[in-house]
């Protein structure tokens, strides 16, 4: 029989249409949490993983906003706390590598869009989670990157940048928050093959990728998604302001 730790828990994924944050949606549904399937453009995906998620015997909800919004940062936040009573989990995994640029032709707005995508979003959803997190003692898990540690390839600098500036944001985070009872700690995924990679990198990058790895694959979404479920669960209870690196090997401290 699964665990089903997380019965009775509420928790809202963002960007969970596909890759990682429906994986995880997935995952939070098997251990027995009510899921807010959040999306931002990708209507028919988010309700496929809503369905997905059904299928695991959960419950959930859509929810639909422009994370980079503050207003719509607000009304994500509302109505999920309306639709599942409370919210115990926030996961920020929303976020894109936009489009790659080096830095001396990047324009300022691309650079703006870029940080609000992946950093701004984050904030938002942190802040306008925190008091709902607060009356049940809940818990933030923030996505970064493997680039945040490497500072990223190939046109990527702003996004590692910004992946960097939410890896220490979960730090800082974690600090203010823990006197409260709410843990905050990161996830920071290696190369996971998800439409991310099917959109930024080539096929002759992502061989580089497999055989740097020290075993031998590129990583998969519920690679990531286990680490998340672990971390949303009562077995990590004692960690606070940690980033558990989930690359294969490609990135060791």
């Amino acid at each position: 029989m699964l665990s089903r730790e997380l019965e009775g828990k509420a928790c809202l994924i963002t960007g969970a249409s596909t890759g990682i944050g429906r994986a995880t949606a997935i995952a939070l549904a098997e251990a027995g949490a009510f899921v807010g399937v959040h999306y931002r453009g990708s209507e028919a995906e988010a309700e496929e993983t809503l369905r997905l998620a059904f299928v695991r015997g959960a419950r959930g909800c859509l929810l639909k906003g422009d994370l980079r919004r503050e207003e719509d940062a607000r009304d994500v936040a509302a109505l999920f706390v309306r639709e599942a009573g409370g919210m115990d989990v926030l996961v920020n995994n929303a976020g894109s590598l936009v489009r790659r640029c080096k830095v001396e032709q990047m324009p300022l707005e691309l650079f703006r869009e870029i940080m609000d995508t992946n950093f701004t979003s984050a904030f938002l959803m942190a802040r306008e989670s925190i008091p709902h997190l607060r009356a049940r003692k809940g818990t933030i898990i923030n996505v970064h990157s493997i680039a945040a540690r490497t500072g990223g390839a190939n046109g990527a600098a702003i996004y590692a940048s910004a992946k960097g500036a939410l890896a220490t944001f979960t730090i800082g985070l974690a600090k203010e928050l823990a006197p409260d009872g709410i843990r905050v700690n990161a996830v920071a995924p290696g190369v996971i093959m998800t439409p991310f990679h099917e959109r930024f990198s080539t096929p002759e990058a992502l061989e580089n990728f497999r055989r740097n790895t020290p075993l031998g694959r590129l990583g998969r979404p519920e690679d990531v998604a286990g680490v998340i479920r672990f971390l949303a669960g009562p077995d990590a209870v004692f960690l606070v302001g940690e980033t558990i690196d989930v690359n294969g090997g490609l990135f060791m401290r």
